[in-house]
């Protein structure tokens, strides 16, 4: 019996794992992409080659692609990737649980949202690098200040869109509900909630973008190991390849975590699904 529990959630893995290579991957290998992307990858190599962009501005595919192979083997990579995944993770945790009971808080009560929304008003127009000074003060150089920066780029994106999704849930829905009897708490869970979750799932995208922006600022200011780090160590020794590398490891993993969050809404929001 357990075998079969066992074989039946290894397939279902396997099988959840699949749709999500599918999902994420599917329109990387469709004919209008690399129609457009084949060519801008030989453009990459060829120009600087011909000289017809200086390759002291803009490396080769090859050279790059060297860089990225000699980072991995001589400088670290990977365990600069899991020191700022590390940290990334924790900042967008912490932010995600604050912004999104707030932010339906503040949708649902007008008392609440009386007192809060002016406060995140008033601090959110505050561009998320002008705290770096305050923060550094505050919290010293390290991670406790990589973690804070990132919590900032995160919070406010989550808890806007989560305050607007749960606002404009549709009164007909309400009215259904509270006919057959819901009480406030079952509204908030199974009416507010699933209207907005479109709106927290695009937030979580968003603060996925930010947070990795906070991450590559606050890692260059202070540290020694991370993403930000040996992007400002390049940065420092005019390293291009190196840069490049630096900065396409940072968009592959903001791709990658923006289709995990669409492979959950596409699972959850079944709704959804075609449009």
């Amino acid at each position: 019996m357990n075998d079969g529990f066992e074989t039946r959630g290894i397939r279902r893995f396997l099988w959840e794992i699949g749709g999500f290579l599918k999902n994420a991957l599917g329109n990387f290998f469709s004919p209008g992409f690399l129609c457009l992307f084949v060519p801008l990858l030989l453009l990459w190599e060829f120009l600087p080659r011909l000289d017809v962009i200086p390759e002291s501005l803009l490396p080769r595919l090859s050279t790059v692609a060297a860089a990225f192979v000699d980072m991995l083997l001589r400088k670290q990579l990977p365990l600069h990737i899991l020191y700022s995944l590390g940290r990334f993770f924790a900042a967008f945790g912490i932010a995600v649980a604050l912004a999104v009971p707030l932010g339906l808080l503040m949708g649902w009560n007008l008392k609440i949202r009386a007192i809060l929304l002016p406060l995140w008003q008033l601090l959110s127009p505050i561009p998320p690098p002008a705290w770096v000074p305050m923060t550094i003060i505050v919290f010293g150089i390290g991670t406790n200040m990589h973690i804070f920066l990132m919590f900032i780029g995160i919070f406010y994106p989550v808890l806007f869109n989560t305050y607007q999704g749960i606002k404009d849930t549709d009164p007909r829905f309400l009215a259904s509900a509270r006919v057959f009897g819901a009480s406030e708490l079952t509204l908030l869970r199974k009416v507010y909630f699933w209207h907005a979750f479109g709106s927290i799932i695009m937030s979580l995208k968003t603060g996925v973008s930010m947070g990795l922006v906070m991450l590559v600022i606050g890692e260059a200011y202070g540290g020694r190991m991370g993403i930000g780090y040996l992007l400002g160590q390049a940065k420092d020794y005019f390293l291009i390849p190196d840069m490049m590398v630096c900065m396409a490891v940072t968009g592959f993993i903001g791709w990658f975590l923006i289709e995990v969050l669409k492979y959950v809404e596409i699972k959850l929001a079944v709704w959804k699904v075609g449009r």
